[in-house]
């Protein structure tokens, strides 16, 4: 899908990247991104993939706008508290990029519409607040064979990390029970859920056009105290229920 004549300028600035090419520019443009969940991390993702140009994004995220959202929800507007949340995010992209196309899913991910949001994606970026939706989505994802871009923060501290069915550890072999984790009252500052949203879209765009070396068995944490990265390596599990031998 060639590029624009306008999208060509729009995107100018990113074609002089070293080693990316306007055909890499392309791919982003017929990639579809979905991202699973529009708060601090996704809200952060979805904003610099429509920027970077991504060809369609698909929001899935249940609920209204409220107040105490607003400290790291930049795609939200404070007199929106108590609007759809999906449509106050397409509203703003749409606005960011109009070449982006956006569909909006407001509702949880469960067991009744994973398959049929996780099949219409090339990548998902999860993130989700609660760990039920975590491990629906990495399930989903290893049965498709989709990557996933994993992150998650709470307080100062976040990490992520790219799962690649069949190649890399699913979220299961990191996680093979769920961690304890009250997803109505985590600590969150908006510098560092953005940070963290930055990053995993960096990664998506580096999985869909082939840029550079995602982080394929491998866990970048970072701690927002200290302004300390840290990359661990990791193995897949054999025994994985979800995607083991």
């Amino acid at each position: 899908m060639r590029l624009n004549t306008e999208e060509e300028t729009r995107y100018s600035r990113q074609l002089l990247i070293n080693g990316y090419s306007e055909r890499r520019q392309e791919k982003l443009k017929e990639s579809t991104a979905m991202v699973a969940g529009i708060g601090g991390l996704g809200g952060n993702a979805a904003l610099y993939l429509a920027a970077a140009g991504i060809g369609r994004l698909i929001l899935v995220h249940p609920g209204e706008l409220e107040l105490p959202d607003m400290n790291r929800q930049i795609l939200m507007y404070s007199k929106c508290v108590g609007e759809e949340r999906t449509n106050i995010a397409q509203r703003r992209l749409k606005e960011i990029n109009p070449f982006t196309e956006v569909i909006t899913i407001s509702e949880w991910i469960t067991e009744d519409n994973a398959d049929g949001i996780v099949s219409k994606a090339d990548i998902i970026l999860d993130c989700r607040h609660n760990f039920k939706e975590r491990y629906l989505l990495n399930k989903t994802c290893v049965r498709y064979k989709k990557p996933m871009i994993e992150g998650a923060m709470d307080d100062m501290f976040g990490y992520i990390t790219t799962i690649m069915p069949g190649e890399t550890p699913c979220l299961s072999c990191l996680f093979p029970e769920y961690p304890e984790w009250d997803y109505l009252g985590f600590a969150v500052l908006g510098t560092v859920s953005g940070t963290l949203g930055t990053l995993m879209a960096l990664e998506a765009i580096k999985v869909i056009t082939g840029l550079g070396n995602p982080l394929y068995s491998e866990l970048l944490t970072f701690d927002g105290l200290t302004m300390d990265f840290k990359k661990l390596k990791l193995q897949r599990d054999s025994n994985c229920s979800v995607c083991g031998n």
